[in-house]
């Protein structure tokens, strides 16, 4: 199978549909696999997933398709994990061409593998090649690898409570030249990390720091892309949060330094007193979570108004001061939800309720991972069985 897709020209290039179970089989025999000649041994690969810390430790293959400006999409394939050889002159390492995904899979009782809504997160993909002028990879492709990967290294898949395995879908430009213009190579992989419960000590409410110096992103720019380099500006202002005592950073939005946006990389919620449920409306420079869009789903589900709008960061401040915000949450993949009960910035320090999480942000917190772990029912259809 070939395609020739071009870098995207437009962002509507790549629906979300749902692809169906036959499809996604007929994608997968698309793949050549070539296993690894270095297996894990089962010891090995017990002792590596028995505490695994995010990130650190990763399976034994990965899934890989690359794209030639004259042949398109090609070679599907999962190979060994193993180095990447770039030439120093590789463009991604010069114009930080390159954009990621991240997703899991979940282990279920009956011993099947599901992911949580892969069709967003490869429209999300598009989205993101789109404004990289990276070629824009196909929903089936994008699915299709992700259950490539996971089928011949299923047994990565851990089991413990709560814990699953984390997938990184990347695509970076990988022609070796010095000229500022689009690449007319790219690769595509996906790799794959066992991971532990986020909160492996139960859910504990996080610090925040409201920075007014530093952007993630400004209007125009990649704020809405999931690239690298919005992660990498978010680094400094972290550490800084950091070094006063904060778990994470929160941005305010580039134009005016006045409105919330989102932190290094989790979307933010408010519930107010009235029970209403409010998050940034989507603004060019943030970046739109799966998660984000489910959490609204669920919180209309359970009848509560559901405000997307630009939220001044000093109503914030007045709101949970007077008692009118209640709750403060983020979200994100890794870490589902996280309460926040401490909000601070250079004229004001909040803590939010009594300092434990609140009632809405765990009952939307539990019932979200019941859906991705298969213990309660997916009356949204977001699963897609995997394995």
């Amino acid at each position: 199978m070939t395609s020739t897709t071009e870098p995207s020209t437009s962002n509507d290039a790549i629906s979300a549909e749902r692809i169906l179970p036959e499809k996604i089989e007929d994608i997968v025999e698309l793949f050549t696999v070539h296993t690894t000649d270095v297996p894990t041994s089962d010891a090995d690969r017990a002792a590596k997933m028995a505490a695994p810390k995010f990130g650190t430790v990763f399976t034994d293959h990965m899934a890989r398709i690359s794209w030639r400006r004259s042949q398109g999409w090609v070679h599907r394939r999962i190979e060994k994990y193993a180095p990447l050889q770039l030439d120093p002159a590789t463009a991604v390492l010069h114009y930080a061409q390159e954009i990621f995904e991240g997703l899991k899979a979940y282990p279920h009782a009956d011993g099947s593998v599901w992911t949580f809504r892969p069709e967003e997160n490869a429209a999300r993909f598009a989205r993101s090649a789109h404004r990289l002028a990276l070629p824009a990879l196909s929903v089936d492709d994008f699915v299709g690898s992700i259950a490539a990967l996971v089928r011949v290294d299923r047994d990565w898949v851990p089991t413990a409570q709560d814990s699953s395995l984390y997938l990184r879908p990347f695509m970076f430009a990988s022609e070796a030249f010095l000229g500022v213009r689009p690449s007319d190579e790219a690769e595509y992989l996906v790799i794959a990390s066992p991971s532990g419960a986020y909160f492996a000590g139960g859910v504990k409410p996080v610090s925040i720091w409201v920075d007014t110096e530093y952007h993630r992103a400004g209007p125009g720019g990649t704020g809405a892309a999931k690239t690298g380099g919005n992660y990498a500006a978010s680094l400094l202002p972290q550490m800084e949060a950091a070094a006063k005592g904060f778990d994470q950073v929160c941005f305010l939005d580039g134009g005016t330094n006045t409105y919330l946006e989102e932190l290094g990389g989790m979307n933010l919620f408010l519930v107010t007193a009235d029970g209403a449920v409010h998050t940034p409306e989507l603004s060019g420079s943030i970046l739109e979570g799966v998660t984000r869009s489910s959490i609204l789903q669920l919180a209309a589900d359970r009848g509560r108004e559901i405000v997307e709008r630009r939220i001044p960061i000093a109503e914030v401040a007045a709101g949970l001061q007077d008692g009118s915000i209640t709750e403060v949450f983020a979200c994100g993949t890794a870490a589902v939800i996280t309460p926040v009960g401490r909000l601070a910035g250079p004229t004001f320090d909040v803590t939010i309720g009594d300092g434990d999480p609140g009632e809405l942000t765990m009952a939307i917190r539990s019932e979200l991972t019941d859906v991705q772990y298969g213990r309660a029912a997916d009356r949204h259809g977001w699963m897609r069985r995997l394995a």
